[in-house]
């Protein structure tokens, strides 16, 4: 018997590269510009989600191979790293290049018996906002501003929400992970616990090669110190797709679920601590942001200066609806706790800085 065929796009990031293990049960197609490094079994399209063009690329793809499910990974998060600097083009590969996805899904869904049954989006705690005074819900407003990332998620986060009713026969799911950690993660909250310098100038390379570390910043102020921030391990999210994939669709068509590791959130100070990292606190926000705009420009560090109310805020997220959607599998997916999330992200011989 054929194994189901699953489409997984931005296949060759971190998270791709961490789900691609899980899923031998599956026949996959891994959508990307660049091939992903792996020995799994995969069949690989380069596509460019960016370009208006691939809307028709992805219905054919469905189309032919008949594919039952979709998880849609495909999201520019760092702009430095991936080389895509031009925030219009940036948007054109996260929100419209989500709404191609889902344009190719639904005509695939008008058009052919069968159809893909299941739509994985994974969207971002960033969407809710960089600071709100309780745990977020499921129902929380959406108010993601000054990232582009960010406000990325959240355009993508409602071109899903919006788009769902018409991908007939499908079941969506919207996942909201907290920021992702693990010894494999690279992004712009866990480089400034490193230090990493991790800009592409020569100085950043001859710092990274020194193992230098640049300090973590925060203003002055013990509330900065005492903000609480949650953690999803790369590879808990990955066995949170696996087990949706593995379920039968849901007789509700959308699923929305946020997403952290399990326990209690951690402080800023907490982190830093357990990071081992050099703190130094400047007199305020903007005195921070300026700083990180010097870094920027200099291409010593990759945090992009709009990043300031993503690291000086708190944003925790009520994750009841993921246990009960889990039940009895919830330690058996969620195997991390926050804490074992982020101290894995510092494992010595794993890192390097």
């Amino acid at each position: 018997m054929a194994k189901p065929v699953v489409v997984v796009t931005g296949i060759t990031g971190n998270l791709g590269s961490r789900l691609l293990p899980l899923l031998s049960a599956y026949s996959v197609i891994g959508v990307d510009v660049t091939p992903p490094r792996t020995d799994s079994e995969l069949r690989f399209e380069r596509m460019d989600l960016g370009e208006e063009s691939s809307t028709r690329s992805m219905y054919e793809l469905l189309r032919d191979t008949r594919a039952h499910a979709v998880v849609h990974l495909a999201f520019v998060i760092d702009p430095v790293r991936t080389g895509v600097l031009d925030v219009e083009r940036m948007w054109q590969i996260n929100v419209a290049g989500t709404a191609r996805v889902m344009e190719a899904v639904t005509e695939v869904n008008r058009t052919t018996d069968g159809g893909v049954k299941q739509f994985i989006f994974p969207s971002s705690v960033s969407a809710y906002g960089p600071n709100f005074p309780k745990p977020a819900t499921e129902e929380s407003v959406l108010a993601a501003h000054t990232l582009p990332y960010a406000v990325h998620k959240r355009q993508s986060d409602e071109v899903v929400q919006q788009r769902s009713p018409a991908l007939r026969g499908c079941s969506v799911y919207i996942l909201r992970p907290h920021i992702f950690a693990g010894a494999s993660v690279e992004n712009y909250l866990m480089g400034a616990f490193r230090g990493t310098p991790n800009g592409k100038s020569t100085r950043a390379e001859t710092m990274r090669l020194q193992g230098k570390r640049l300090p973590c910043m925060l203003p002055r102020g013990q509330q900065y110190l005492d903000n609480k921030i949650q953690f999803i391990h790369v590879d808990d999210m990955a066995r949170l797709i696996q087990h949706i994939l593995q379920r039968e669709p849901e007789t509700q068509r959308l699923t929305i679920l946020n997403v952290a590791g399990r326990g209690e959130p951690m402080t800023f100070d907490r982190c830093i601590e357990v990071a081992q990292a050099k703190l130094i606190r400047v007199p305020g926000k903007w005195f921070m942001r300026q700083i990180l705009k010097f870094l920027w420009k200099q291409k010593i560090s990759a945090i992009p200066p709009e990043a300031v109310p993503y690291m000086t805020g708190q944003y925790i997220m009520n994750t009841d609806r993921l246990q009960r959607f889990l039940g009895p599998e919830y330690e058996h997916v969620i195997r991390y706790s926050i804490a074992d999330a982020f101290g894995d992200s510092f494992r010595r011989d794993t890192v390097a800085n």
